[in-house]
């Protein structure tokens, strides 16, 4: 296989280097609202005895933080192999693949009706085990590909604030929701569809409003980084898939893991990336901000399509 003629797909990505987007803290407020409330509305539908099934059967979570921190990191180096993008956007792509799961994979999961407890279960884990791996898969594959990049700093993720955020937008809205499920279960199930109707709504206005702040950036260097964000997020959507299939696990719980490892929270690699303290602002940061915006709105376009696909193809339970 010749890889210029792959090189060509993808074009000159020095100048994504020198751009730079409108972010700031007021738009990840709004989006920790909108995930909150999907998070109220998916744990609508879920009860405490899930969460035994989860801890009695621990097979697809353990690989599940496996596809996330170990084999979606691997598969995104030898991506990086193959088109050797500029030194920002490789990076980019290595911390996407970095993160841990995003929440928006638990509402992807209910649309598509795979297994909630194990995606809310997975988010969970792999939101607290970012404060390690996070850190460690970005210094190391990153230092594999460009060791002597003044890109590759030391990401130090502080525990207090990722405890914090968690359990205001994980933690809270869950509790709140499987208690409302429980305590008023006739009700819930007269509103259910339409609040995960609302969240679905919800989000994409706010995916559409931080797209309409850096409309003209978007439609300038789009083509760089589209086809390579669309490979690079459906490796991590087949990879979550054909692992756990390979390895035994029901199809129900290989959607599950699926959605998880595609859905990163390309947030927080936002937020890493705007943090004064780790990158600092005189860094050509552009192609690393892109890639992690253009994730943002990707992963969910793709994770809402399979979704719709996978709800009208219901999925055998098993026993693993």
């Amino acid at each position: 296989m010749q890889i210029a003629p792959i090189l060509s797909l993808f074009g000159n990505m020095e100048p994504l280097d020198l751009v730079q987007l409108n972010f700031n803290q007021e738009s990840v407020d709004l989006m920790n609202i909108a995930i909150a409330f999907i998070m109220f509305g998916v744990a609508l539908g879920i009860k405490p005895e899930h969460f035994r099934v989860v801890v009695m059967r621990p097979k697809p979570v353990l690989l599940g933080v496996v596809s996330q921190y170990l084999l979606l990191p691997a598969l995104t180096y030898l991506l990086v192999l193959v088109v050797r993008p500029s030194n920002s956007v490789a990076l980019g792509m290595i911390l996407v693949a970095a993160c841990p799961g995003g929440n928006v994979s638990n509402l992807i999961s209910a649309i598509s009706k795979s297994n909630i407890t194990l995606s809310v279960s997975l988010t969970g884990i792999t939101t607290i085990l970012s404060l390690v791996m996070t850190p460690l898969n970005f210094a190391f594959w990153g230092g594999l590909y460009a060791k002597h990049s003044p890109l590759l700093v030391p990401i130090t993720i502080e525990p207090v604030e990722m405890f914090r955020t968690v359990f205001l937008i994980l933690g809270i809205p869950v509790i709140l929701g499987m208690t409302v499920g429980m305590k008023f279960p006739k009700f819930v199930r007269k509103v259910e569809k339409s609040v995960q109707a609302a969240s679905i709504i919800f989000f994409i206005g706010f995916i559409a409003a931080a797209l309409a702040g850096n409309f003209s950036i978007f439609l300038r260097y789009i083509h760089l980084t589209f086809l390579l964000v669309l490979i690079h997020n459906g490796i991590a959507f087949l990879s979550g898939y054909a692992l756990p299939r390979i390895l035994g696990v029901n199809e129900l719980n290989s959607r599950t893991i699926s959605i998880e490892t595609g859905i990163q929270n390309s947030g927080l690699g936002l937020a890493l990336i705007f943090n004064p303290r780790i990158f600092p602002p005189e860094l050509n940061l552009g192609g690393m901000a892109f890639i992690a915006a253009w994730w943002g709105i990707w992963h969910i376009v793709a994770g809402l399509l399979l979704a719709f696909y996978w709800r009208k193809r219901p999925a055998k339970t098993g026993i693993i």
